[in-house]
């Protein structure tokens, strides 16, 4: 949504104007900040720019300040912070800063323009919730349309990113498209060229951000990037096994067989085409109870392949030495040709990690001798920090990943196939309404290491929750409650009241 007011038709009780700006580390806030002081002073007004800084980790943004006025006869008297309902724009690089600045009561429907980009930059409180922690977007822009005098809206980083710059420069184009400041645009462009570093990046940058915000272009261009299908390659015998056992699932329907076909790619990527095989039999044993419109099959083919490729040490060294992971790294990173790029990862492999790889006979020895459990403990768990970009440390976590052979004769794997086999024997024998949520209890279970081991925890008990329930015949809505309660905080409090009222009617 874009509106316009005219350069300068400001709030008539103060000749100060006054900009807040909330943005996170790395979206050039500062420099944004820095710009709109230059801008104000190159053009005869006083300005004083602040800012305070934001809690590290996504937390909590930078507020940056700026206040301007005419030069007059009287020195004016600047605020070091905004104020609620006393801001004539506010600038947010982010969706859910926008939401804040409206709660915080900055965006008030008879003065402020709200200036945001419609991207998403996931919180760490989001990211913590073991299910979709994700703030729904739409209610902050329906509050946005509320809230504010002037809206202007668009993705901002994705037009920056297109454009070879950072979402700072594009913000300041939205600023000076959306006509909120007394000065042309001849003067942002001046601003942006004072300040002598990445101009000419910035300034299409800044004319992409104009054109969103006048209503010129709303959209970025495409991302092509990242392929969208990935089409196997390696020996003609191997690809003709490969072709043999995506034929086979053309006796599915066209739901499932989309779905099966992806679970299989993942299985096949994760181990081989044998391993591929294991996945096409388990998934033919649940799809036998079909009722015949194919949402059981296309659940147990999801479910089945993320069961199946499950997150071990092995896949996380694959994972970390894969070339597409550097190229992303790279492009997220913006490099430059002749710069250099150094990637440190940080590990700390538990006990039971290091135990998980051995033979499964063997490992599960190990792990029921606490003494011996305790010495690995000492020797291995640890933080470590592995250069990537070295010879060394790609070479150590490039062995690692090559282990795929050895997979599956580890204690890992087989304590893996038995959670799967036991799980799929309650499938197969329940009704297909409750088999699909049982299905779906999968999706606890997640990561290695402590979130690993949560995740299972959560699940034995929705599982044993749902032997609670199995006989009514509204088994399949409280199983579904049971896992979105699971979801809900990483702690259990919410399943622990689940559990608790499952039990008092059963």
């Amino acid at each position: 949504m874009n509106t316009h007011v005219k350069p300068g038709d400001l709030s008539a009780d103060t000749s100060i104007i006054k900009v807040a700006i909330l943005a996170v580390g790395g979206q050039g806030g500062g420099v944004l900040t820095s710009w709109i002081e230059g801008l104000a002073r190159a053009n005869g007004y006083l300005a004083q720019a602040t800012s305070v800084a934001g809690v590290a980790q996504r937390t909590g943004a930078t507020v940056y300040y700026v206040e301007m006025a005419p030069k007059g006869d009287q020195l004016p008297v600047f605020s070091l912070m905004p104020a609620a309902g006393d801001v004539d724009v506010m600038i947010t690089a982010e969706m859910m800063e926008a939401g804040r600045s409206i709660m915080r009561g900055f965006v008030t429907p008879d003065r402020t323009t709200l200036i945001t980009s419609t991207h998403r930059a996931l919180a760490v409180s989001e990211k913590m919730v073991p299910g979709d922690g994700i703030a729904s977007s739409d209610e902050v822009m329906a509050a946005a349309e509320l809230a504010a005098r002037q809206l202007v809206a668009a993705d901002f980083d994705a037009l920056a990113i297109a454009n070879g710059s950072v979402i700072s420069a594009t913000m300041f184009g939205a600023l000076a498209g959306s006509g909120a400041l007394p000065f042309p645009r001849a003067a942002f462009e001046d601003a942006i060229r004072a300040s002598g570093k990445g101009v000419e990046p910035s300034l299409r940058a800044f004319a992409a951000g104009f054109d969103a915000a006048s209503g010129t272009t709303t959209e970025a261009p495409p991302d092509t990037t990242e392929a969208t299908t990935h089409t196997p390659t390696g020996p003609d015998a191997l690809l003709r096994e490969w072709d043999a056992l995506r034929a086979s699932l053309s006796d599915l329907s066209p739901k499932a067989a989309t779905m099966a076909e992806a679970g299989l790619r993942k299985v096949v990527d994760f181990q081989d085409l044998d391993y591929g095989r294991d996945y096409l039999d388990r998934l033919r044993r649940i799809a036998s109870r079909d009722p015949g419109d194919g949402s059981l099959t296309a659940e147990a083919a999801k479910y089945i392949a993320n069961a199946m490729a499950y997150d071990d040490i092995i896949r996380v060294a694959n994972a970390k030495t894969r070339p597409q992971r550097g190229t992303r790294i790279a492009r997220e990173m913006r490099l430059k040709p002749g710069q250099l790029m150094q990637v440190t990862e940080f590990l700390h492999p538990r006990a039971e990690e290091i135990v998980s790889l051995l033979p499964a006979r063997l490992g599960a020895r190990w792990q029921a001798n606490p003494k011996r459990m305790a010495l690995i403990d000492r020797l291995f768990n640890r933080g470590r920090r592995i250069r990537t970009d070295g010879i060394i440390g790609f070479s150590m976590l490039y062995l690692l990943a090559g282990a795929k052979g050895w997979r599956r004769r580890t204690l890992r794997h087989a304590e893996e196939m038995a959670h799967l086999e036991s799980w799929l024997d309650r499938v197969a024998a329940a009704p297909p309404p409750v088999a699909i949520e049982l299905l779906r209890n999968q999706r606890l279970i997640k990561g290695y290491s402590d979130t690993h081991a949560r995740g299972q925890s959560k699940f034995a008990r929705v599982m044993e929750g749902a032997r609670l329930v199995e006989h009514r015949e509204d088994a399949a809505d409280w199983i579904h409650r049971l896992r979105e309660a699971a979801l809900q905080d990483e702690e259990g409090r919410a399943l622990d009241g689940a559990l608790q009222t499952v039990k008092s009617f059963t």
